[in-house]
């Protein structure tokens, strides 16, 4: 599949009929983040569409973990605790251990799952085809992209990748409601995907550093060239709120990030916070740690 070439207009997306869940991380407000036991309790809670950030292992395999590094959610200091690397740049030297340096069968032995909580000692890192097996039918898929350009620059293609076992699983082909929608943080990608996959859902992720790229109308209505829908950080929203009017004048699904019993800012609960948004504000789906406190109505 050709990843290449100008990029076309994509399929404008309407907003959904319902208030969408998304599952961030899986229920990882309760569970390990990117495990499948976090992905099955996601489900259970209800979740419309459950989240997967994808890395790629040295054997081109996509795997599902938020960060680049392997340190923060899994043992790997003490099960390969020389195959680091060191940046010297800084003044206290840091070490890190790359997923992109390990084999899939190498990540396989790490316990994913200990770190949250020791009664998920035990748990692994899933591959992508893993979580697409577990998720099934009972809800949808909601794959991010993680650090594309560090992989381009070192010869790999994760929009490739991705392609390839979307085509190969059967989900290319979406009629009615998306079983899938792709989103990243990185233009570059989603104009890939939108040559590549013009039939699938894109999100175009906006952190508040690029919040100028969608504070005008005319903005929002040229990004709507590419993507299908905006995920903006949460604050930019609230900031400006006329931009879900703007991004669905011009097809696009807002999605903002992220609602977490652990962070609702001077709300009651992270009920209450998401029901702001998506009731008040009129956004279209809320990622949260917490899909048993989504707010349906």
């Amino acid at each position: 599949m050709l990843l290449c070439g100008a990029v076309m207009s994509g399929i404008a997306a309407q907003p959904p009929a319902k208030k969408q869940l998304v599952a961030h991380r899986g229920a990882s407000a309760y569970a390990p983040e990117h495990t499948l036991e976090a992905y099955t309790l996601a489900i259970e809670q209800g979740a419309d569409f459950v989240e997967q950030d994808l890395a790629v292992t040295k054997d081109g395999m996509l795997v599902c973990i938020h960060d680049l590094t392997l340190d923060r959610t899994t043992n790997v200091e003490d099960v390969f605790p020389t195959r680091f690397v060191e940046d010297k740049t800084a003044a206290s030297p840091t070490r890190s251990w790359l997923v992109g340096d390990f084999t899939l069968a190498e990540i396989k032995q790490l316990d994913a799952g200990a770190w949250f909580n020791p009664k998920f000692a035990g748990a692994r890192i899933p591959t992508f085809q893993e979580a697409i097996d577990a998720v099934g039918s009972r809800a949808g898929l909601y794959p991010e992209l993680k650090d594309p350009a560090f992989y381009r620059e070192r010869g790999v293609s994760p929009e490739k990748l991705l392609a390839g076992i979307l085509e190969k699983n059967g989900l290319l082909k979406q009629a009615g409601s998306p079983r899938v929608i792709i989103q990243s943080f990185d233009e570059t990608t989603v104009k890939l995907l939108a040559t590549a996959l013009p039939g699938v859902p894109r999100v175009w992720l906006v952190d508040p550093a690029a919040a100028g790229r969608i504070d005008s109308e005319e903005k929002v209505k040229q990004l709507a060239t590419w993507a299908t829908g905006l995920g903006p950080n949460k604050m930019i929203v609230a900031a400006r709120p006329e931009i879900v009017t703007w991004a669905h004048a011009a097809g696009l699904t807002v999605t903002p990030w992220t609602f977490r019993s652990s962070n609702t800012g001077t709300f009651p609960s992270v009920r209450d916070e998401m029901a702001k948004y998506l009731y008040e504000y009129g956004v279209d789906a809320v990622f949260t740690d917490n899909p048993d406190q989504f707010p349906r109505k």
